[in-house]
């Protein structure tokens, strides 16, 4: 064989060695990606090597001291020992070979277990790192899952708080794309008392299958899903409903409810929803409650009791003794709670049906109270004070002259809403820096609406829209800046309104749109006679219906103009002004008009939270005088 070929094998045994220890070192460099396991695996198998190396040649060079220990197990006892614990060699007697391979063993044990316990330290360190994240699936039954991360989220968790407070064992789970801990902080500082509810946060977006995984949406008992403050958040909730309705569900399908904000979007929502989920138009909501409150002073704080798990609450329960009877009977036959509808077997909501629907097997009452462990039929018809009861024709409605202050996106929906309220020959101007073409050409039937020019910020641009000749005012808030901006401008306005309306000694009524309810409180200060939050609203009535869908019918039935809805309608024409009477004969007074009364308004408690002067399900005997500036709560058709 020739040296050529020599060369030519010792290259070609270089080059398969060269290979060998790169796929040794891949192989080896794959095992420790594998994490802290791998790590003390590793550890322990140097260990292992070491122990097993030093009791071989202790046994092999040291006859007598391996025997004198215990052969060879016992010298790796020996080893084990001094590898864990330095000090452990201090006794140590025997040849010089003997206590140089113990002091080899103790050295090497230093490096390793230093090496152990700085791995240990970063996987723990890892591992909480983690947790922290919020990545770790729940596993939890019949929880309410959020979806989405805005500033409702607060309204509804305090909602749902208070929902269960009679659970011993309750909870929330929001899955946002946001921070684990920022999320935590921010709900503990709005929320510090979560009480028998657990508030669970995990860190994912929505939108991502394997991110939804974590709050197990299979055995929660309800999903909401909550619009994003950007500009696409109905694109997000759109989304966000196709992915829940795509996934495949293992057992029954919990409650979905959403909401979007621009109705255009929400055919598309609700064909993505699927059949049996629940989405709310907010901007319908929000519109609907401006022109029904615009003439009804207090109007949406009868609706944020209503939708709120603080006070009254619509409950529908079945009552067998009334079986048979008419609904205008069931309206006195409660010492506590406020009749205000019924439910028929086929689902069928009635709000004030009329007087002589009769009550059949099956049915359910629609009844207003603060807690259905409280709804008591009474044993006695309650006792009715004739005299009380006025005789005196209600005055007939005047013709409406209001002001719209401000334009938005809603602009043209709440001008078509408002001429189905009022009646012929009403009066609509519509006062903004720009003129709101598309909302002044809508056809209307009983209005006549025209544009003033106003800078509403501006106290002399106030001064020449000639307030006095008004009687209703609507601020409306500025969509096209921040929510937090648009609050401070309203504000503004509403202090000018207020400023001219005292010089003028011509009271008017001011209803302006908020965007947060935190605003409110500093708004009082204007002495504005309502305020609608709509952002709250549809966050107070997301929340009833993850926990009753059975309700979405009724408030579907309030918020339609036709048939009946809640107005405040003055005292004088149910009871005698000064008379005292109580809220049976109230009712009894209501019923006889074929509405259904469910409150009262006390003027001179108007401007204190948190109820306004709102009454609603008083009690059924305590005395009651009202004046003329008091009103009455009623389900009525107009």
């Amino acid at each position: 064989m020739s040296d050529e070929d020599d060369g030519w094998r010792g290259a070609g045994a270089s080059v398969a060695r060269g290979r060998l220890r790169t796929r040794f070192r891949y192989w080896f460099d794959g095992t420790m990606d594998r994490g802290t396991p791998a790590l003390i695996s590793w550890l322990a198998l140097a260990s292992v090597l070491l122990i097993a190396l030093a009791s071989t040649l202790v046994v092999l060079f040291t006859d007598t001291d391996a025997e004198d220990n215990g052969g060879w197990f016992g010298v790796a006892w020996m080893s084990l020992l001094r590898t864990l614990d330095a000090g452990t060699m201090g006794g140590d007697t025997g040849s010089p070979v003997f206590l140089g391979l113990m002091l080899a063993v103790t050295v090497g044990g230093i490096f390793l277990v230093s090496a152990l316990i700085g791995v240990l330290t970063t996987g723990l360190n890892q591992r909480i790192h983690e947790l922290r994240k919020g990545r770790s699936q729940i596993m939890e039954r019949g929880h309410t899952v959020v979806l989405g991360w805005s500033d409702q989220v607060f309204t509804v968790i305090a909602e749902l708080v208070e929902a269960n407070q009679s659970e011993r064992r309750s909870c929330v789970v929001v899955l946002a794309d946001r921070d684990k801990v920022s999320m935590e902080d921010a709900i503990r500082a709005r929320i510090p008392d979560t009480k028998s509810t657990r508030v669970i946060c995990r860190s994912g977006n929505p939108l991502v299958r394997t991110d939804l995984e974590l709050v197990s949406p299979d055995t929660a008992k309800s999903i909401m899903v909550l619009p994003s403050a950007g500009e696409e958040k109905d694109v997000e909730v759109i989304k966000v409903l196709l992915l829940l309705n795509s996934r495949q569900w293992r057992g029954d399908r919990p409650d979905i409810v959403a909401a979007v904000h621009d109705s255009d979007n929400i055919a598309a929502a609700r064909l993505a929803a699927g059949e049996g989920a629940l989405v709310i138009d907010a901007e319908d909501v929000a519109v609907r409650l401006i022109a029904q409150a615009h003439r009804q002073t207090g109007l949406s704080g009868v609706f944020n009791e209503l939708l709120s798990f603080v006070g009254n609450e619509f409950y529908l329960r079945e009552e067998p003794a009334l079986v048979g009877s008419t609904y205008g009977t069931a309206l006195g036959a409660y010492e506590v709670g406020a009749p205000a509808g019924l439910r028929r077997t086929d689902g069928t909501v009635l709000v004030n049906p009329p007087m002589d629907t009769l009550i059949e097997p099956g049915d359910e009452l629609l009844v207003i109270a603060q807690d259905d462990l409280l709804i008591r039929l009474a044993r006695t018809p309650p006792r009715i004070v004739e005299s009380a009861i006025t005789s005196a024709p209600a005055e007939p409605p005047r013709l409406d002259r209001t002001l719209l202050i401000g334009e938005n996106s809603r602009t043209g929906r709440l001008v078509t809403l408002l001429d189905s309220f009022v009646r012929p020959g009403s009066t609509l101007d519509v006062a903004a820096p720009r003129r709101p073409d598309s909302a002044l050409e809508q056809p209307t039937v009983n209005l006549t609406v025209g544009y003033k020019y106003c800078e509403p910020t501006r106290r002399s641009s106030l001064e020449t829209l000639d307030l006095g000749a008004y009687q209703h005012i609507v601020v409306l808030s500025d969509d096209t800046i921040a929510p937090g901006p648009a609050d401070d401008r309203t504000l503004v306005t509403l202090l000018h309104l207020r400023d001219i309306e005292v010089r003028l000694g011509d009271p008017y009524s001011i209803v302006t749109e908020m965007n947060d309810d935190a605003n409110r409180e500093v708004a009082q200060v204007t002495k504005a006679d309502d305020f609608i939050v709509s952002t709250k609203v549809i966050s107070l009535l997301l929340t009833q219906l993850s926990e009753n869908r059975d309700l979405y019918e009724v408030f579907t039935d309030l918020f339609n103009p036709e048939g009946s809805e809640i107005y405040l309608k003055p005292a004088s024409d149910y009871v005698v002004l000064g008379a005292q009477a109580d809220f049976a004969t109230i009712v009894e007074a209501a019923r006889r008009e074929g509405e259904t009364a469910i409150g009262y308004r006390l003027a001179r408690h108007g401007e204190t939270p948190p109820h306004y002067g709102i009454f609603l399900n008083p009690s059924k005997t305590a005395p009651v005088t009202l004046g003329p500036a008091d009103a009455i709560v009623v389900l009525a058709e107009g």
